[in-house]
């Protein structure tokens, strides 16, 4: 470790925080860790509940090459368990074991839907090539975490045999940025066969990014305690580091030309270097731009322009239920992690035009209307279903079982549901729902077993960690994004207009997740210590 006198003040305290916190405070700069919350990790905690534990945010971490050498680097032991994937529809089930289920997930589209063979023989053509560049992609472990000069087997072995796939992979990903909606309507006319494939992806996604998911089934694990014990191994070792980290505060003003940020109780903190790890709409909401120089407040001012014009992708409802139902029953079913569509018909234009007529003309649908639309919508969805206690049977008493069952929603509906006045209301038709459908269907007589039930929305996200629309993975597809989002310029990602500040997260590079959050965090850190800023 060497020694500096830099301060560096870092600002949310979700995984990309923690890690320039850490890597920044390893080479010995002066951190502060600023975190508006009572806990570090954002997004990415693990709660208990009357003896329950519920992760929020990711219900498995993506290793992506990333997770597991970053923490190799930073000398945290962590017990990482298996994670692998469940894909239902109706009465179809698959497990995610190896990239030769894929071939059984083929073979069960074929069944549901005989009539388009052709087409899904073409789609999985396409999902077999984008899975042979995942493993190219993801298959090492990301070389910025290994240390090349004393991993010379890994150097000579492993990397530059690699380097060369790598480039032409991320060529052909580059061609692959086309919505996965408008990709499979080349292959298939065939909405519902469309809709089971893309509804389970945020609208619009890159193709690449939604079709390489499945090998992503294969890389996904799950910390041994939940998913929080990661922010919770990162943040301890930020403070072996000797950073030091300040939660339940909240910034309300950055003065880049004094280098200096307050918060709202008026303390002021200096910085030589701010890494802004929050939501990106909010720096430049409460920055103060006075005597900085007139070509840099103009850029400044058109970023401003640009995001507030921007949104976050969809978000999402999340039910969670304790029951008195055994880990061993739900075993028998499924995996840890359980992608469900009750029934093979699809969204449709559930989720895309009559959602958004519903949003447009809002103050003229009737309750009755609405809850209608609600009916199809949870009927026709497809469920991210989470049993920590199939992956760590500690996570739940014993003999019982807590599921975390989850959808994409539109925030913009959420909002105008509360601007009205029931959200309360809406909340308990949503989980009503729910269980209705999960009862009709893969869990029979759940209903009767259930001993704890609560949820959260879109809104509850957006007031917990201030990020906008309550996005979860940055922003919006729907619209062209406003960061950076080819992997190859991933380093230019974190600067920003704003002297001496620079960004990371899932804000900062789109499309987004714990990987991505975690590297760019770690690309902000080595501009600093490469004395890049």
């Amino acid at each position: 470790m060497r020694k500096t006198t830099k301060s560096v003040v870092v600002v949310g305290a979700g995984i990309a925080g923690l890690t320039a916190s850490a890597y920044l405070s390893k080479e010995g700069y002066k951190v502060l860790l600023i975190e508006k919350n009572d806990y570090c990790g954002g997004l990415l905690s693990s709660f208990y509940r009357e003896g329950f534990v519920f992760d929020t945010g990711p219900r498995s971490i993506i290793n992506a090459g990333i997770v597991r050498p970053m923490l190799r680097q930073l000398g945290i032991e962590m017990n990482f368990l298996e994670s692998s994937v469940t894909a239902g529809i109706e009465n179809e089930i698959v497990d995610f074991h190896s990239l030769d289920n894929i071939e059984d997930y083929r073979k069960v589209l074929e069944k549901l839907f005989p009539q388009s063979k052709n087409d899904i023989e073409r789609i999985f053509h396409s999902i077999n090539k984008i899975v042979k560049d995942m493993t190219i992609l993801y298959g090492i472990d990301n070389p910025f975490f290994v240390n090349l000069r004393k991993e010379r087997k890994f150097l000579f072995k492993t990397f530059l045999p690699w380097l060369g796939k790598f480039f032409f992979t991320l060529r052909r990903i580059n061609r692959l940025t086309i919505p996965i909606e408008t990709y499979l309507e080349k292959l298939s006319s065939n909405q519902s066969l469309i809709d089971i494939i893309d509804q389970h992806f945020f609208k619009n996604t890159p193709t690449f990014f939604a079709l390489g998911y499945f090998y992503v089934y294969m890389d996904y694990i799950y910390p041994k305690g939940g998913t929080g014990k990661l922010p919770q191994s990162m943040k301890q070792r930020v403070l072996e580091f000797g950073g030091q980290i300040q939660t339940g505060t909240k910034i309300k003003e950055i003065n880049p030309s004094k280098k200096i940020i307050t918060d709202e109780n008026g303390k002021t903190y200096h910085y030589d270097h701010l890494i802004w790890c929050a939501d990106l709409k909010t720096l430049y909401r409460i920055l103060k731009t006075e005597n900085l120089k007139d070509k840099t407040r103009a850029r400044i001012e058109n970023r401003q322009k640009c995001l507030e014009s921007k949104r976050g992708g969809d978000s999402v409802f999340s039910l969670m239920i304790g029951v008195d139902q055994s880990p061993d029953y739900f075993s028998k079913i499924s995996r840890g992690h359980f992608f469900y569509t009750p029934i093979k018909e699809g969204l449709g234009n559930t989720h895309r035009k009559e959602l958004n007529d519903i949003i447009e003309k809002f103050d003229d649908i009737s309750k009755k209307d609405l809850l209608s639309w609600l009916d199809d919508f949870c009927r026709l969805n497809t469920y991210e279903i989470s049993i920590p206690a199939l992956r760590d049977s500690s996570l739940a008493p014993e003999g019982k079982t807590a599921l975390i069952i989850s959808l994409l929603i539109e925030y913009k509906l959420i909002e105008k549901i509360q601007d009205a006045g029931w959200l309360k209301e809406f909340k308990k038709e949503v989980e009503k729902r729910i269980i209705s459908n999960l009862e009709s269907s893969i869990y029979p007589g759940i209903k009767s077993k259930i001993v704890l039930q609560f949820s959260s929305t879109p809104m509850d996200i957006a007031e917990k960690v201030d990020s906008s629309e309550g996005g979860i993975t940055g922003w919006s597809f729907e619209s062209p994004v406003p960061v950076e989002n080819k992997l190859i310029k991933i380093a230019r990602s974190v600067t920003t207009p704003i002297p001496k500040v620079l960004k990371a997260g899932q804000w900062a590079y789109s499309p987004s997740g714990v990987p991505i959050a975690i590297f760019t965090g770690w690309h902000a850190a080595q501009r600093i210590i490469k004395n890049k800023e």
